[in-house]
């Protein structure tokens, strides 16, 4: 079993920064890859960005040049600094695990971005 606890989001005006924050903890071996997605009012979960174990990254093409995925592998985190919001990233953020098991959600963290 793998827990993830998020943290870091709010309120920020656009153009504005803020880095979330997921700390893994149990089996973490297990876990093949890290992911931030996001869900929006009456829109579905996509995936923003995704780190593997080996250290490459992905993005979705709305976010390219603005977010950046990265990990402390020591303190068993995984980060998305997101600079230059805009009011369409607002939406709940869900850090993920890929295991072998099947997938893993936090809790979600709220990103509202004003105009």
């Amino acid at each position: 079993q793998v827990q993830l606890v998020e943290s870091g989001g709010g309120l920020v005006q656009a153009g504005g920064s803020l880095r979330l924050s997921c700390v893994a903890s149990g089996s973490i071996l297990s876990i093949n890859a890290m992911g931030w997605y996001r869900q929006a009012p009456g829109k579905q979960r996509e995936l923003v960005a995704l780190i593997t174990r080996h250290g490459s990254t992905t993005y979705v093409d709305s976010v390219k040049g603005r977010f950046t995925i990265s990990r402390d592998s020591a303190k068993n985190t995984v980060y998305l600094r997101m600079n230059d919001l805009k009011p369409w990233d607002t939406a709940v953020y869900y850090c993920n695990a890929d295991r072998p098991l099947g997938p893993q959600w936090g809790q979600g963290t709220q990103v509202t971005v004003s105009s």
